[in-house]
């Protein structure tokens, strides 16, 4: 509270940063018996009347006679009279608002000795000079407050509606209100009054319609203030323009009022490359002006900027885009070929409502099948896959030519995994066979390839995509599906390599299938997706979600591609053990994926995997039954990630040869659909559940059958990558119970950021050394208890068999013995003898397997939930 010289503190920032609320907290914390405290609101209603800012402080009448300097002495007198020997405390809120008298007497209180100014100030107002000569003469701090940050934002989110938010609504929230938490409060507060926040699986969603509350719209009309007519046309030319380059604004108003209307924060000048954009200060000014202005101003403004932009060429990418958009909202839109165009171009940016809109309307301005096309496909991804049939039936007969086999595959497409028919495989094969282009039937054959894929109908698939590859007369995106097919079947049989060659070709030529076949995108992350989660590769993971995030940040309801992302996130940071994290990206997935067929069920499987490792038993049941009722047949290829997570749920809910019973029917299944990836895996579950010597697979002709140990070794040479060598290592030491062997499998894991089998690998590694009493197990401790220090809450199998039986009393001793608490000390603090203390400690040391108090702080980190920190 005391700033430079004890004198005081001045808060600048933007209206509604909480500038007044810090203040207001501030100076209630103040006791009054030692503070004589004074908290006045500077207004424009007083800045124009003496003294009128301090009128709540001095007394009414002044004494007659007074020059202006004995005008300051006297109010200063009378404060120090009022405050009887006390301190000082003058707060000031919205301080720049001060009167010229009144700002040269808070000068003057800032220089007693005995006094501490403190006071707000809003951002890009005039300030009075007594009042910036504070700071500049060292009388007080001055202290800028930034907006709050993203992570911050969704932070106080979580805070106000009492439960996480979905990332992509953060985010939204986040750009609208500016980091501004009184205007972030009011979005909120407008979105829930108009319903337009839905809570699905505990996250909170905002389905980005925007209620313009009157608290809200009063608050940014202030803002922005009366403007003069020129002024006013420039901020609505931006606000249904932007970003619009200078050049363009200076043609269509005064530059005068520009350069007015920038002086006064309402725009801001943004260098793109090289070409400077105006944007208005605050995203919320656009929705404001936007609603408030008549229809017939509105059309004639957006007509005006699309005539402007056309006037001096698209030259930008998405110039094209923006021209359609504003002919579209102008209602002079005519030319259908330009909105199909702009449509194809929103929907290759995942903006699935704004290429919506736009397909619909180059559909009725010129029907035919290329705007139906388009618009069916950008349904199916809406999961409005009934009214894409509608669209696509409705233009049957018109199809001719190429156009037949683009019709069937958009409609199999639709009718496959939108409405999750399985039927359509079958069908779009004899409707395959009728025709006679080659190019066309490679088209509609690498489709049928991947729906039989993921019906796992893998022979088939496999034939079908070579087929498509063999044949010259295939068209780019035909033989880009295909290769996907393969990469994801390579990625599932261990052949990572071989999959991550056919994933760059795909990518290197999206270029050339992406205008002709875009849902080939959620085939190609899926197939990377298997690939990089087997792997264990979560750099990768990291890269592609960062990277296809960054994609969708301004998209506005990509719901396949953002839930698929989502689940990969889940993944990497359930592996990582931050299991917070991983339950709330899997149930943000969910809740995105709440009417998709394609993928709900996965999400729901990670979401079952992540309450699991958490140990959370019932949670993890609860998720792994709706992953059942959501599943769909026709994504039968995804089975064994739900599979293993029932193992998972399994053994959380204490059912341990429930669990190895089911993942070893699982590994065999595996084996049978040579999957090796994917059985990988699986056997690693079951080493990590303690039976790394368990039989699996078939019967051998000496009438044995492999173990998990050796069928890993056997699979360690046959799948790409470290990790299954890695895994094979794991089980042979778990075998032995060579703990030396599992520290250096855990340091290993540990590298590749795989913290949970790290940890394990360590705690099993520590339970071997403690059996041998070897020398090594300090450091196992020392180990463990690292890696779980990285770790949320986690209590897998592994790691809760090494929790000891401590008794509360053992446990409370143990802690103040490992704080450095001495035995006579802890006895004094308990009531107890030193020699019972003692007793305690060495049952401690044996049930810990250590020596003495030297290891006891290790061994106390290594136990998963000391300290409240390893298990919630």
């Amino acid at each position: 509270m005391e700033g430079v010289e004890g004198r005081g503190l001045f808060f600048s920032g933007t209206a509604g940063i909480g500038k007044s609320r810090l203040l207001r907290e501030g100076v209630s914390a103040l006791p009054a018996d030692r503070y004589a405290i004074w908290s006045v609101a500077a207004s424009t209603a007083t800045a124009a009347l003496p003294f009128g800012g301090l009128a709540q402080v001095l007394p009414a009448e002044q004494p007659p006679g007074l020059s202006p300097a004995g005008v300051l002495r006297w109010g200063v007198e009378v404060l120090q009279e009022q405050a009887a020997g006390r301190r000082i405390v003058l707060a000031i809120d919205d301080a720049h608002l001060l009167d010229p008298p009144s700002a040269a007497l808070v000068h003057l209180i800032a220089r007693q000795e005995n006094a501490i100014v403190l006071g707000t100030l809003r951002n890009g107002e005039q300030i009075p000079l007594p009042i910036r000569a504070l700071w500049t003469d060292d009388l007080v701090a001055h202290v800028e407050l930034a907006p709050l940050g993203p992570a911050e934002t969704t932070d106080l989110l979580a805070a106000i509606l009492g439960g996480p938010v979905d990332a992509c609504s953060a985010d939204r929230l986040f750009k609208l209100s500016a980091g501004n938490p009184l205007l972030l409060r009011e979005l909120v507060h407008a979105a829930a009054g108009g319903g337009e926040l839905d809570r699905r699986y505990g996250v909170w969603w905002w389905t980005g319609r925007l209620e313009l509350a009157p608290s809200l719209t009063d608050l940014i009309d202030a803002r922005i203030g009366r403007l003069e007519p020129g002024v006013r046309a420039v901020v609505e030319l931006v606000a249904f323009g932007e970003p619009l380059g200078l050049h363009l604004l200076n043609q269509a108003a005064d530059p005068a009022d520009v350069e007015l209307a920038e002086e006064r924060g309402l725009i801001t000048m943004v260098q793109d490359d090289r070409r400077l954009d105006v944007r208005l200060a605050r995203p919320l000014y656009g929705e404001v002006l936007r609603r408030h202005c008549p229809v017939s101003r509105t059309r004639r403004l957006r007509a005006r900027l699309a005539e402007l932009l056309e006037a001096v060429g698209a030259r930008r990418r998405g110039d094209l885009l923006r021209v359609a958009v504003w002919r579209l909202d102008s209602g002079t839109a005519q030319d259908g070929t330009l909105l199909r165009h702009a449509a194809a171009q929103a929907f290759a940016r995942w903006d699935v409502p704004l290429a919506t809109r736009l397909a619909r309307a180059a559909l009725d301005v010129d029907g035919g099948f290329d705007a139906a096309e388009l618009l069916a496909t950008i349904l199916m991804f809406a999961d409005q896959s009934n009214e894409a049939i509608r669209v696509l039936d409705a233009v049957a007969d018109e199809v001719t030519g190429d156009e037949r086999s683009r019709w069937l595959t958009v409609r199999g497409m639709v009718s496959y995994w939108g409405l999750g028919q399985e039927s359509t495989v079958d069908e779009i094969a004899r409707a395959g066979a009728e025709l006679t282009d080659p190019g066309d039937q490679a088209r509609v054959r690498a489709f049928e390839a991947i729906m039989r894929l993921h019906r796992l109908d893998v022979t088939e698939a496999l034939r079908l995509s070579r087929s498509v590859l063999d044949r010259p007369a295939a068209g780019v995106a035909a033989r880009e599906l295909a290769r996907c097919t393969i990469a994801h079947l390579d990625a599932a049989r261990g052949r990572f390599r071989r999959s991550a060659t056919a994933i760059a070709r795909v990518q290197a030529e999206a270029s050339a299938w992406r205008a002709d076949m875009p849902y080939l995108q959620p085939a190609m992350d899926l197939a990377c997706g298997t690939r990089l989660a087997l792997a264990g590769d979560l750099a990768g993971i990291d890269a592609i979600t960062d990277d296809e995030f960054a994609d969708l940040a301004g998209a506005g309801d990509f719901r396949l591609g953002t839930g698929y992302l989502a689940i990969l996130q889940a993944y990497a940071a359930r592996l990582r053990g931050r299991s917070r994290e991983a339950l709330k990206t899997s149930l943000g997935a969910c809740a995105v994926l709440a009417t998709s067929r394609v993928y709900a069920g996965l999400a729901h499987a990670e979401r079952a995997q992540a309450a699991a490792w958490r140990g959370e038993a019932g949670a993890a049941a609860e998720a792994m039954a709706e992953a059942d009722r959501v599943h769909t047949p026709g994504m039968a290829v995804l089975y064994p990630w739900l599979e293993q997570a029932r193992g998972a749920v399994l053994a959380a809910g204490g059912d341990l040869p429930g669990a190895v019973k089911h993942l070893g029917d699982l590994a065999d299944r595996l084996r049978a659909d040579r999957f090796a990836g994917h059985e990988v895996l699986v056997l690693l579950d079951l080493v990590r559940l303690g039976a790394a010597d368990a039989p699996v697979g078939p019967t051998c002709t000496d009438g044995s059958r492999r173990t998990v140990a050796q069928r890993l070794t056997n699979l360690s040479e046959r799948v790409d990558g470290a990790l299954p060598p890695l895994i094979a290592r794991y089980a042979r030491a778990a075998v032995d119970d060579h703990g030396v062997d599992l520290l250096a499998v855990a340091d290993a894991f540990a590298e590749r950021g795989l913290t949970v089998w790290a940890s394990e690998a360590a705690a099993i590694a520590l339970r071997a050394l403690r059996r041998e009493r070897a020398a090594p197990a300090a450091a196992a401790h020392q180990r463990l208890g690292a890696l779980l220090g990285g770790c949320d809450q986690i209590r897998t199998p592994a790691l809760e068999a090494l929790r000891p039986a401590l008794t509360d009393r053992e446990r409370q001793i143990a802690t103040l013995a490992a704080d450095g608490v001495t035995s006579r000390v802890i006895a004094e603090r308990l009531f107890l003898s030193t020699r019972t203390v003692e007793n305690h400690l060495q049952r401690v040391y044996s049930k810990l397997g250590i020596t003495g108090r030297a290891e006891l702080p290790a061994a106390l980190r290594s136990i998963t939930g000391h300290d409240g920190g390893r298990s919630g």
